[in-house]
């Protein structure tokens, strides 16, 4: 590997041999550097690391660490970007990106469907900072045009939104954001590096929750900002190393041998996922499935044109409310409850209760998070096993 191929190899090759960093030792597995600090040889070295450090010249693990570089290094070769920026969780990639590049004044517009913390770092905290934020139906492309008329510093949205599965035109709105001199950062957790390539579609930072798809079992938290060098080894990681928001090395060795079979997982658990919205969507306690993969679903045609693949979450509206969706629950014997995604275990989550609490009820209403929603992350358990599993629970309603 000394020729650094990496350029020329398929996605699953760059996800097993992608920013490999051996030792001396030759070790097979990637090694774990855990130390918080590195030694040098000379006061001399110590002075010129820290007005210039080298490619693999480590400082502190708040600012680098081995195998948090390799990690960083592989996932940026997946997502085609030139770096990317390893933080400690989902929240602290997306927080690290928005707050990284906006000062008071400065104008973001953002798609309305987000994850609850999400909405809250827009709402609560930049808000309070002087941040003007803008709020649009992100999948209105005139309503888009016109928040966007003004200029604005940054365009937030997710890719596929949590947990009603909106699928947002991405290119169609990066050719807008970019006309008002606006930079797109993208959370695209859900649609998951396998299905998406946001930066092909224009987006300029684009932020995942490793804590889901990536590690996915339910191991530990991360997450990772993805983008051109200049911006992420500029200022936002000049933001995220002063504020500690740094990976943990640990952390970064799961997230890297969870990147070796992400490929493999993502399309078992999305071939599931199709088996299950097909089986829900004609049950008779069943008033609505959200699933890319079904005709019914209101992007079929954008999500089958802009991804690769439909993804792992089916959300489904049941038509008695909380009071059949707390039976449907209990009644689960495979599932389990829980509020993660991505994991190699299915997951149900009731939202209103759980992740999107704290939303006003209004504010539910037209996110489409009724009291009766079920998000189902799909794992890799036998689909007859979770059909069953699911058809179980549905009848005890």
């Amino acid at each position: 590997m000394a020729d650094n191929p990496q350029h020329a190899w398929q996605g699953r090759t760059i996800a097993v041999h992608g920013g490999a960093r051996r030792s001396q030792y030759g070790e097979m597995a990637e090694a774990i550097y855990l130390t918080q600090g590195f030694a040098y040889p000379d006061a001399e070295s110590a002075e010129a690391r820290f007005v210039k450090s080298g490619p693999d010249e480590f400082i502190y693990a708040r600012y680098g660490n081995p195998t948090v570089a390799a990690f960083e290094d592989r996932i940026a070769a997946i997502e085609g970007t030139e770096a990317a920026f390893a933080t400690a969780s989902g929240m602290a990639a997306v927080s690290g990106a928005l707050t990284a590049l906006c000062r008071s004044g400065d104008r973001i517009v953002a798609s309305r469907a987000l994850f609850g913390s999400c909405l809250y770092v827009l709402e609560d905290v930049l808000a309070r900072f002087g941040v003007d934020v803008v709020f649009v139906d992100g999948t209105d492309l005139e309503q888009w045009r016109a928040a966007l008329a003004p200029g604005a510093r940054l365009v937030f949205l997710e890719s596929v939104s949590n947990p009603t599965l909106e699928v947002i035109d991405l290119a169609a709105v990066c050719d807008l954001a970019h006309a008002a001199g606006a930079t797109v950062i993208v959370d695209n957790a859900f649609a998951t590096p396998v299905f998406s390539q946001a930066v092909a579609q224009g987006a300029d930072i684009v932020v995942y929750s490793a804590t889901k798809h990536i590690d996915g079992q339910g191991r530990c938290l991360g997450g990772v900002i993805c983008g051109k060098r200049d911006v992420v080894r500029g200022p936002i990681e000049a933001y995220m190393k002063h504020t500690g928001g740094a990976m943990s090395p640990f952390n970064a060795w799961v997230l890297l041998n969870g990147l070796t079979t992400l490929d493999l997982r993502v399309k078992a658990q999305a071939a599931s996922a199709q088996q299950i919205a097909e089986a829900l969507e004609p049950h008779p306690a069943v008033s609505q499935v959200l699933f890319p993969g079904l005709p019914s679903h209101p992007q079929h045609d954008l999500a089958r044109r802009v991804m690769a693949g439909p993804g792992t979450v089916v959300t489904f509206d049941l038509a008695g409310g909380k009071e059949a969706a707390f039976r449907f629950m209990n009644a689960l014997q495979v599932v389990l409850i829980s509020n993660n995604l991505g994991d190699a275990r299915t997951i149900a989550t009731h939202p209103a209760t759980t992740t999107h609490q704290r939303l006003p009820a209004d504010q539910k209403v037209r996110l489409g998070i009724t009291p009766g929603l079920i998000r189902l992350s799909v794992g890799l358990e036998d689909p007859q096993d979770l059909l069953n599993d699911l058809t179980r629970a549905l009848n005890a309603i």
